[in-house]
């Protein structure tokens, strides 16, 4: 063989898969590196040079649909057989005042953001008109290349019992449970669990936004999909022209870290915005006039349905159900109602109105699924280190059971998994908001999920960035961006079509609970 020529044929190669990815080559003692630390690696180009076959979304007739291959492993794309990454998009009509390409990516870890754009599109059509909407299901989830642990009926046995038992049968039946889901990751999906991390969902995102055709992009995503964002900013900067993120997950941290603040935010929303409102309820709800009251009304009845739960054909409802959903309908002050509705039912379950009972089904029946969490795990068991100690997580469990019972009660649940997790954290990415131009966050002071002083510490981590505070009688929707609050509105807005970030953190008054 000719190795001149062959050099030649290699060097030819490597220009062209960075002309067709977009990306730059690797950096050089001239270069500034800071500003690409992403683009370092270079994309292969069978990866840089496909093509994306847009085709209607099934359940989303408004959005296109397609799907791209990426490496298992970006840092070694040669190793072990592609994934295939469903992505959408929504086209602007108006090309005459287009802005580009907004992306999205979906929260969790574990949701699902193929059909993400229509939110947009419904909720803030100003935007839908100026930018094409896309978003994707990540690595792990939905139509994409998914990960695997459990049976529907493992994963129901795997949520019941009664978490608030600190007994040592229940401590040991816990964690036979979540050693039971690590093995059943292992054996179904041992091989992707290394690769379903933060990091490398970021490097599919910019695989697609070269595919899209578009040098930078601006971005919106909220909970888990703020560190998403926080990531790409990190690796990807210059690609970068807004940033939107809504209800700020702790991604300056650890996974650990951040996990452990929960069982205080979901307890403050949960004590100080739902019963206030369920007692000022009480000749239609009829569970107390006070907050006090309606807390031991709702304690009497977790304590019965510990001693009898109820069991309605699939249905079992007992203290693990009513906790899990009372967490999901406390993100929103706008689920209040349907959880109010629901626990009335519980008093009296055989003589209870049939449309209570349906929405009690539909609340505390439905809770997660194994898809969710075999994301869920894999992203915060691999992303940032645990604690592998399964003492500390008894002990922790136990603490946080009797102060904060509501979600401290499935600390030792979920940490026992990620102590069992048997994958090496990914690579860890410092967020600093280096060469970003100014992002844009949005949160409010008693979100349950992505808590205040989460955001605040992100915030800080990220450099130049905007916070605004949303409050008002002690907001704390989880999500504030599409919403009815016209100040919230009205500032994304100016940031996405005009471009003008506040010069200072602010705060946006929010409209009261209920």
């Amino acid at each position: 063989m000719n190795t001149t020529a062959s050099r030649t044929r290699r060097a030819a190669a490597v220009v062209a898969t960075a002309v067709l990815a977009g990306l730059a080559l690797p950096a050089t003692a001239n270069a500034d590196s800071g500003r690409n630390p992403g683009d370092a690696e270079r994309v292969p180009a069978r990866y840089a040079g496909q093509q994306l076959h847009w085709q209607p979304c099934d359940g989303g007739p408004a959005l296109d649909c397609a799907t791209m291959a990426v490496p298992r492993d970006w840092h070694h794309p040669d190793a072990g057989p592609d994934l295939s990454i469903a992505v959408s998009r929504h086209r602007t009509a108006d090309l005459a005042h287009r802005k580009g390409t907004l992306m999205e990516a979906a929260g969790g870890p574990g949701g699902q953001g193929l059909l993400r754009p229509m939110a947009l599109v419904q909720g803030a059509p100003k935007v839908a008109a100026a930018y094409d909407i896309v978003s994707f299901d990540q690595r792990g989830v939905g139509r994409s290349t998914h990960a695997q642990c459990q049976t529907p009926e493992q994963f129901q046995a795997f949520l019941a019992g009664d978490w608030r038992d600190q007994s040592p049968e229940e401590v040991d039946r816990i964690i036979a449970n979540s050693r039971e889901l690590v093995a059943g990751c292992v054996e179904h999906s041992g091989d992707l669990l290394p690769y379903l991390t933060t990091e490398q969902t970021v490097r599919d995102m910019d695989l697609f936004r070269s595919l899209l055709g578009e040098k930078q992009i601006s971005y919106y995503g909220a909970s888990y999909a703020t560190m998403i964002g926080a990531y790409y900013g990190t690796l990807f900067p210059h690609r970068v022209e807004r940033m939107v993120l809504d209800s700020n997950v702790g991604f300056e941290g650890t996974w650990e870290q951040y996990e452990l603040g929960q069982p205080m935010s979901f307890q403050r929303r949960f004590e100080q915005d739902f019963l206030p409102w369920m007692a000022a309820r009480d000749a239609t709800y009829h569970w107390g006039t006070t907050p006090e009251e309606v807390k031991a009304h709702w304690e009497q009845r977790r304590a019965a349905l510990h001693d009898q739960p109820i069991t309605e054909g699939s249905l079992t409802l007992g203290p693990n159900q009513l906790d899990n959903g009372t967490i999901s309908a406390i993100y929103s002050d706008k689920a209040f109602p349907a959880l109010a509705r629901a626990l009335t039912a519980l008093d009296d379950w055989q003589g209870a109105d049939p449309a209570a009972k349906q929405t009690a089904r539909q609340l505390f029946g439905q809770y997660l699924s194994p898809e969710f969490l075999a994301e869920f795990f894999s992203v915060t068991c691999g992303d940032t280190k645990w604690n592998k100690d399964m003492d500390t997580w008894i002990e922790r469990g136990a603490e946080n059971t009797a102060r904060y019972p509501l979600v401290g009660a499935r600390t030792l649940v979920f940490s026992s998994v990620c102590a069992l997790w048997p994958t090496d954290p990914a690579p860890k990415v410092k967020v600093t908001g280096a060469h970003l131009p100014p992002v844009l966050m949005l949160n409010s002071l008693h979100d349950p999920a992505t808590y205040y002083e989460s955001a605040v510490g992100a915030h800080r981590a990220l450099r130049g960035s905007k916070l605004v505070t949303v409050t008002s009688n002690g907001n704390g929707n989880h999500g504030q961006y599409p919403g009815s609050d016209p100040c919230v509105t009205d500032t994304v807005e100016r940031y996405l079509l005009d471009g003008q970030a506040p010069e200072h953190d602010l705060t946006c008054p929010a409209s009261p609970a209920g």
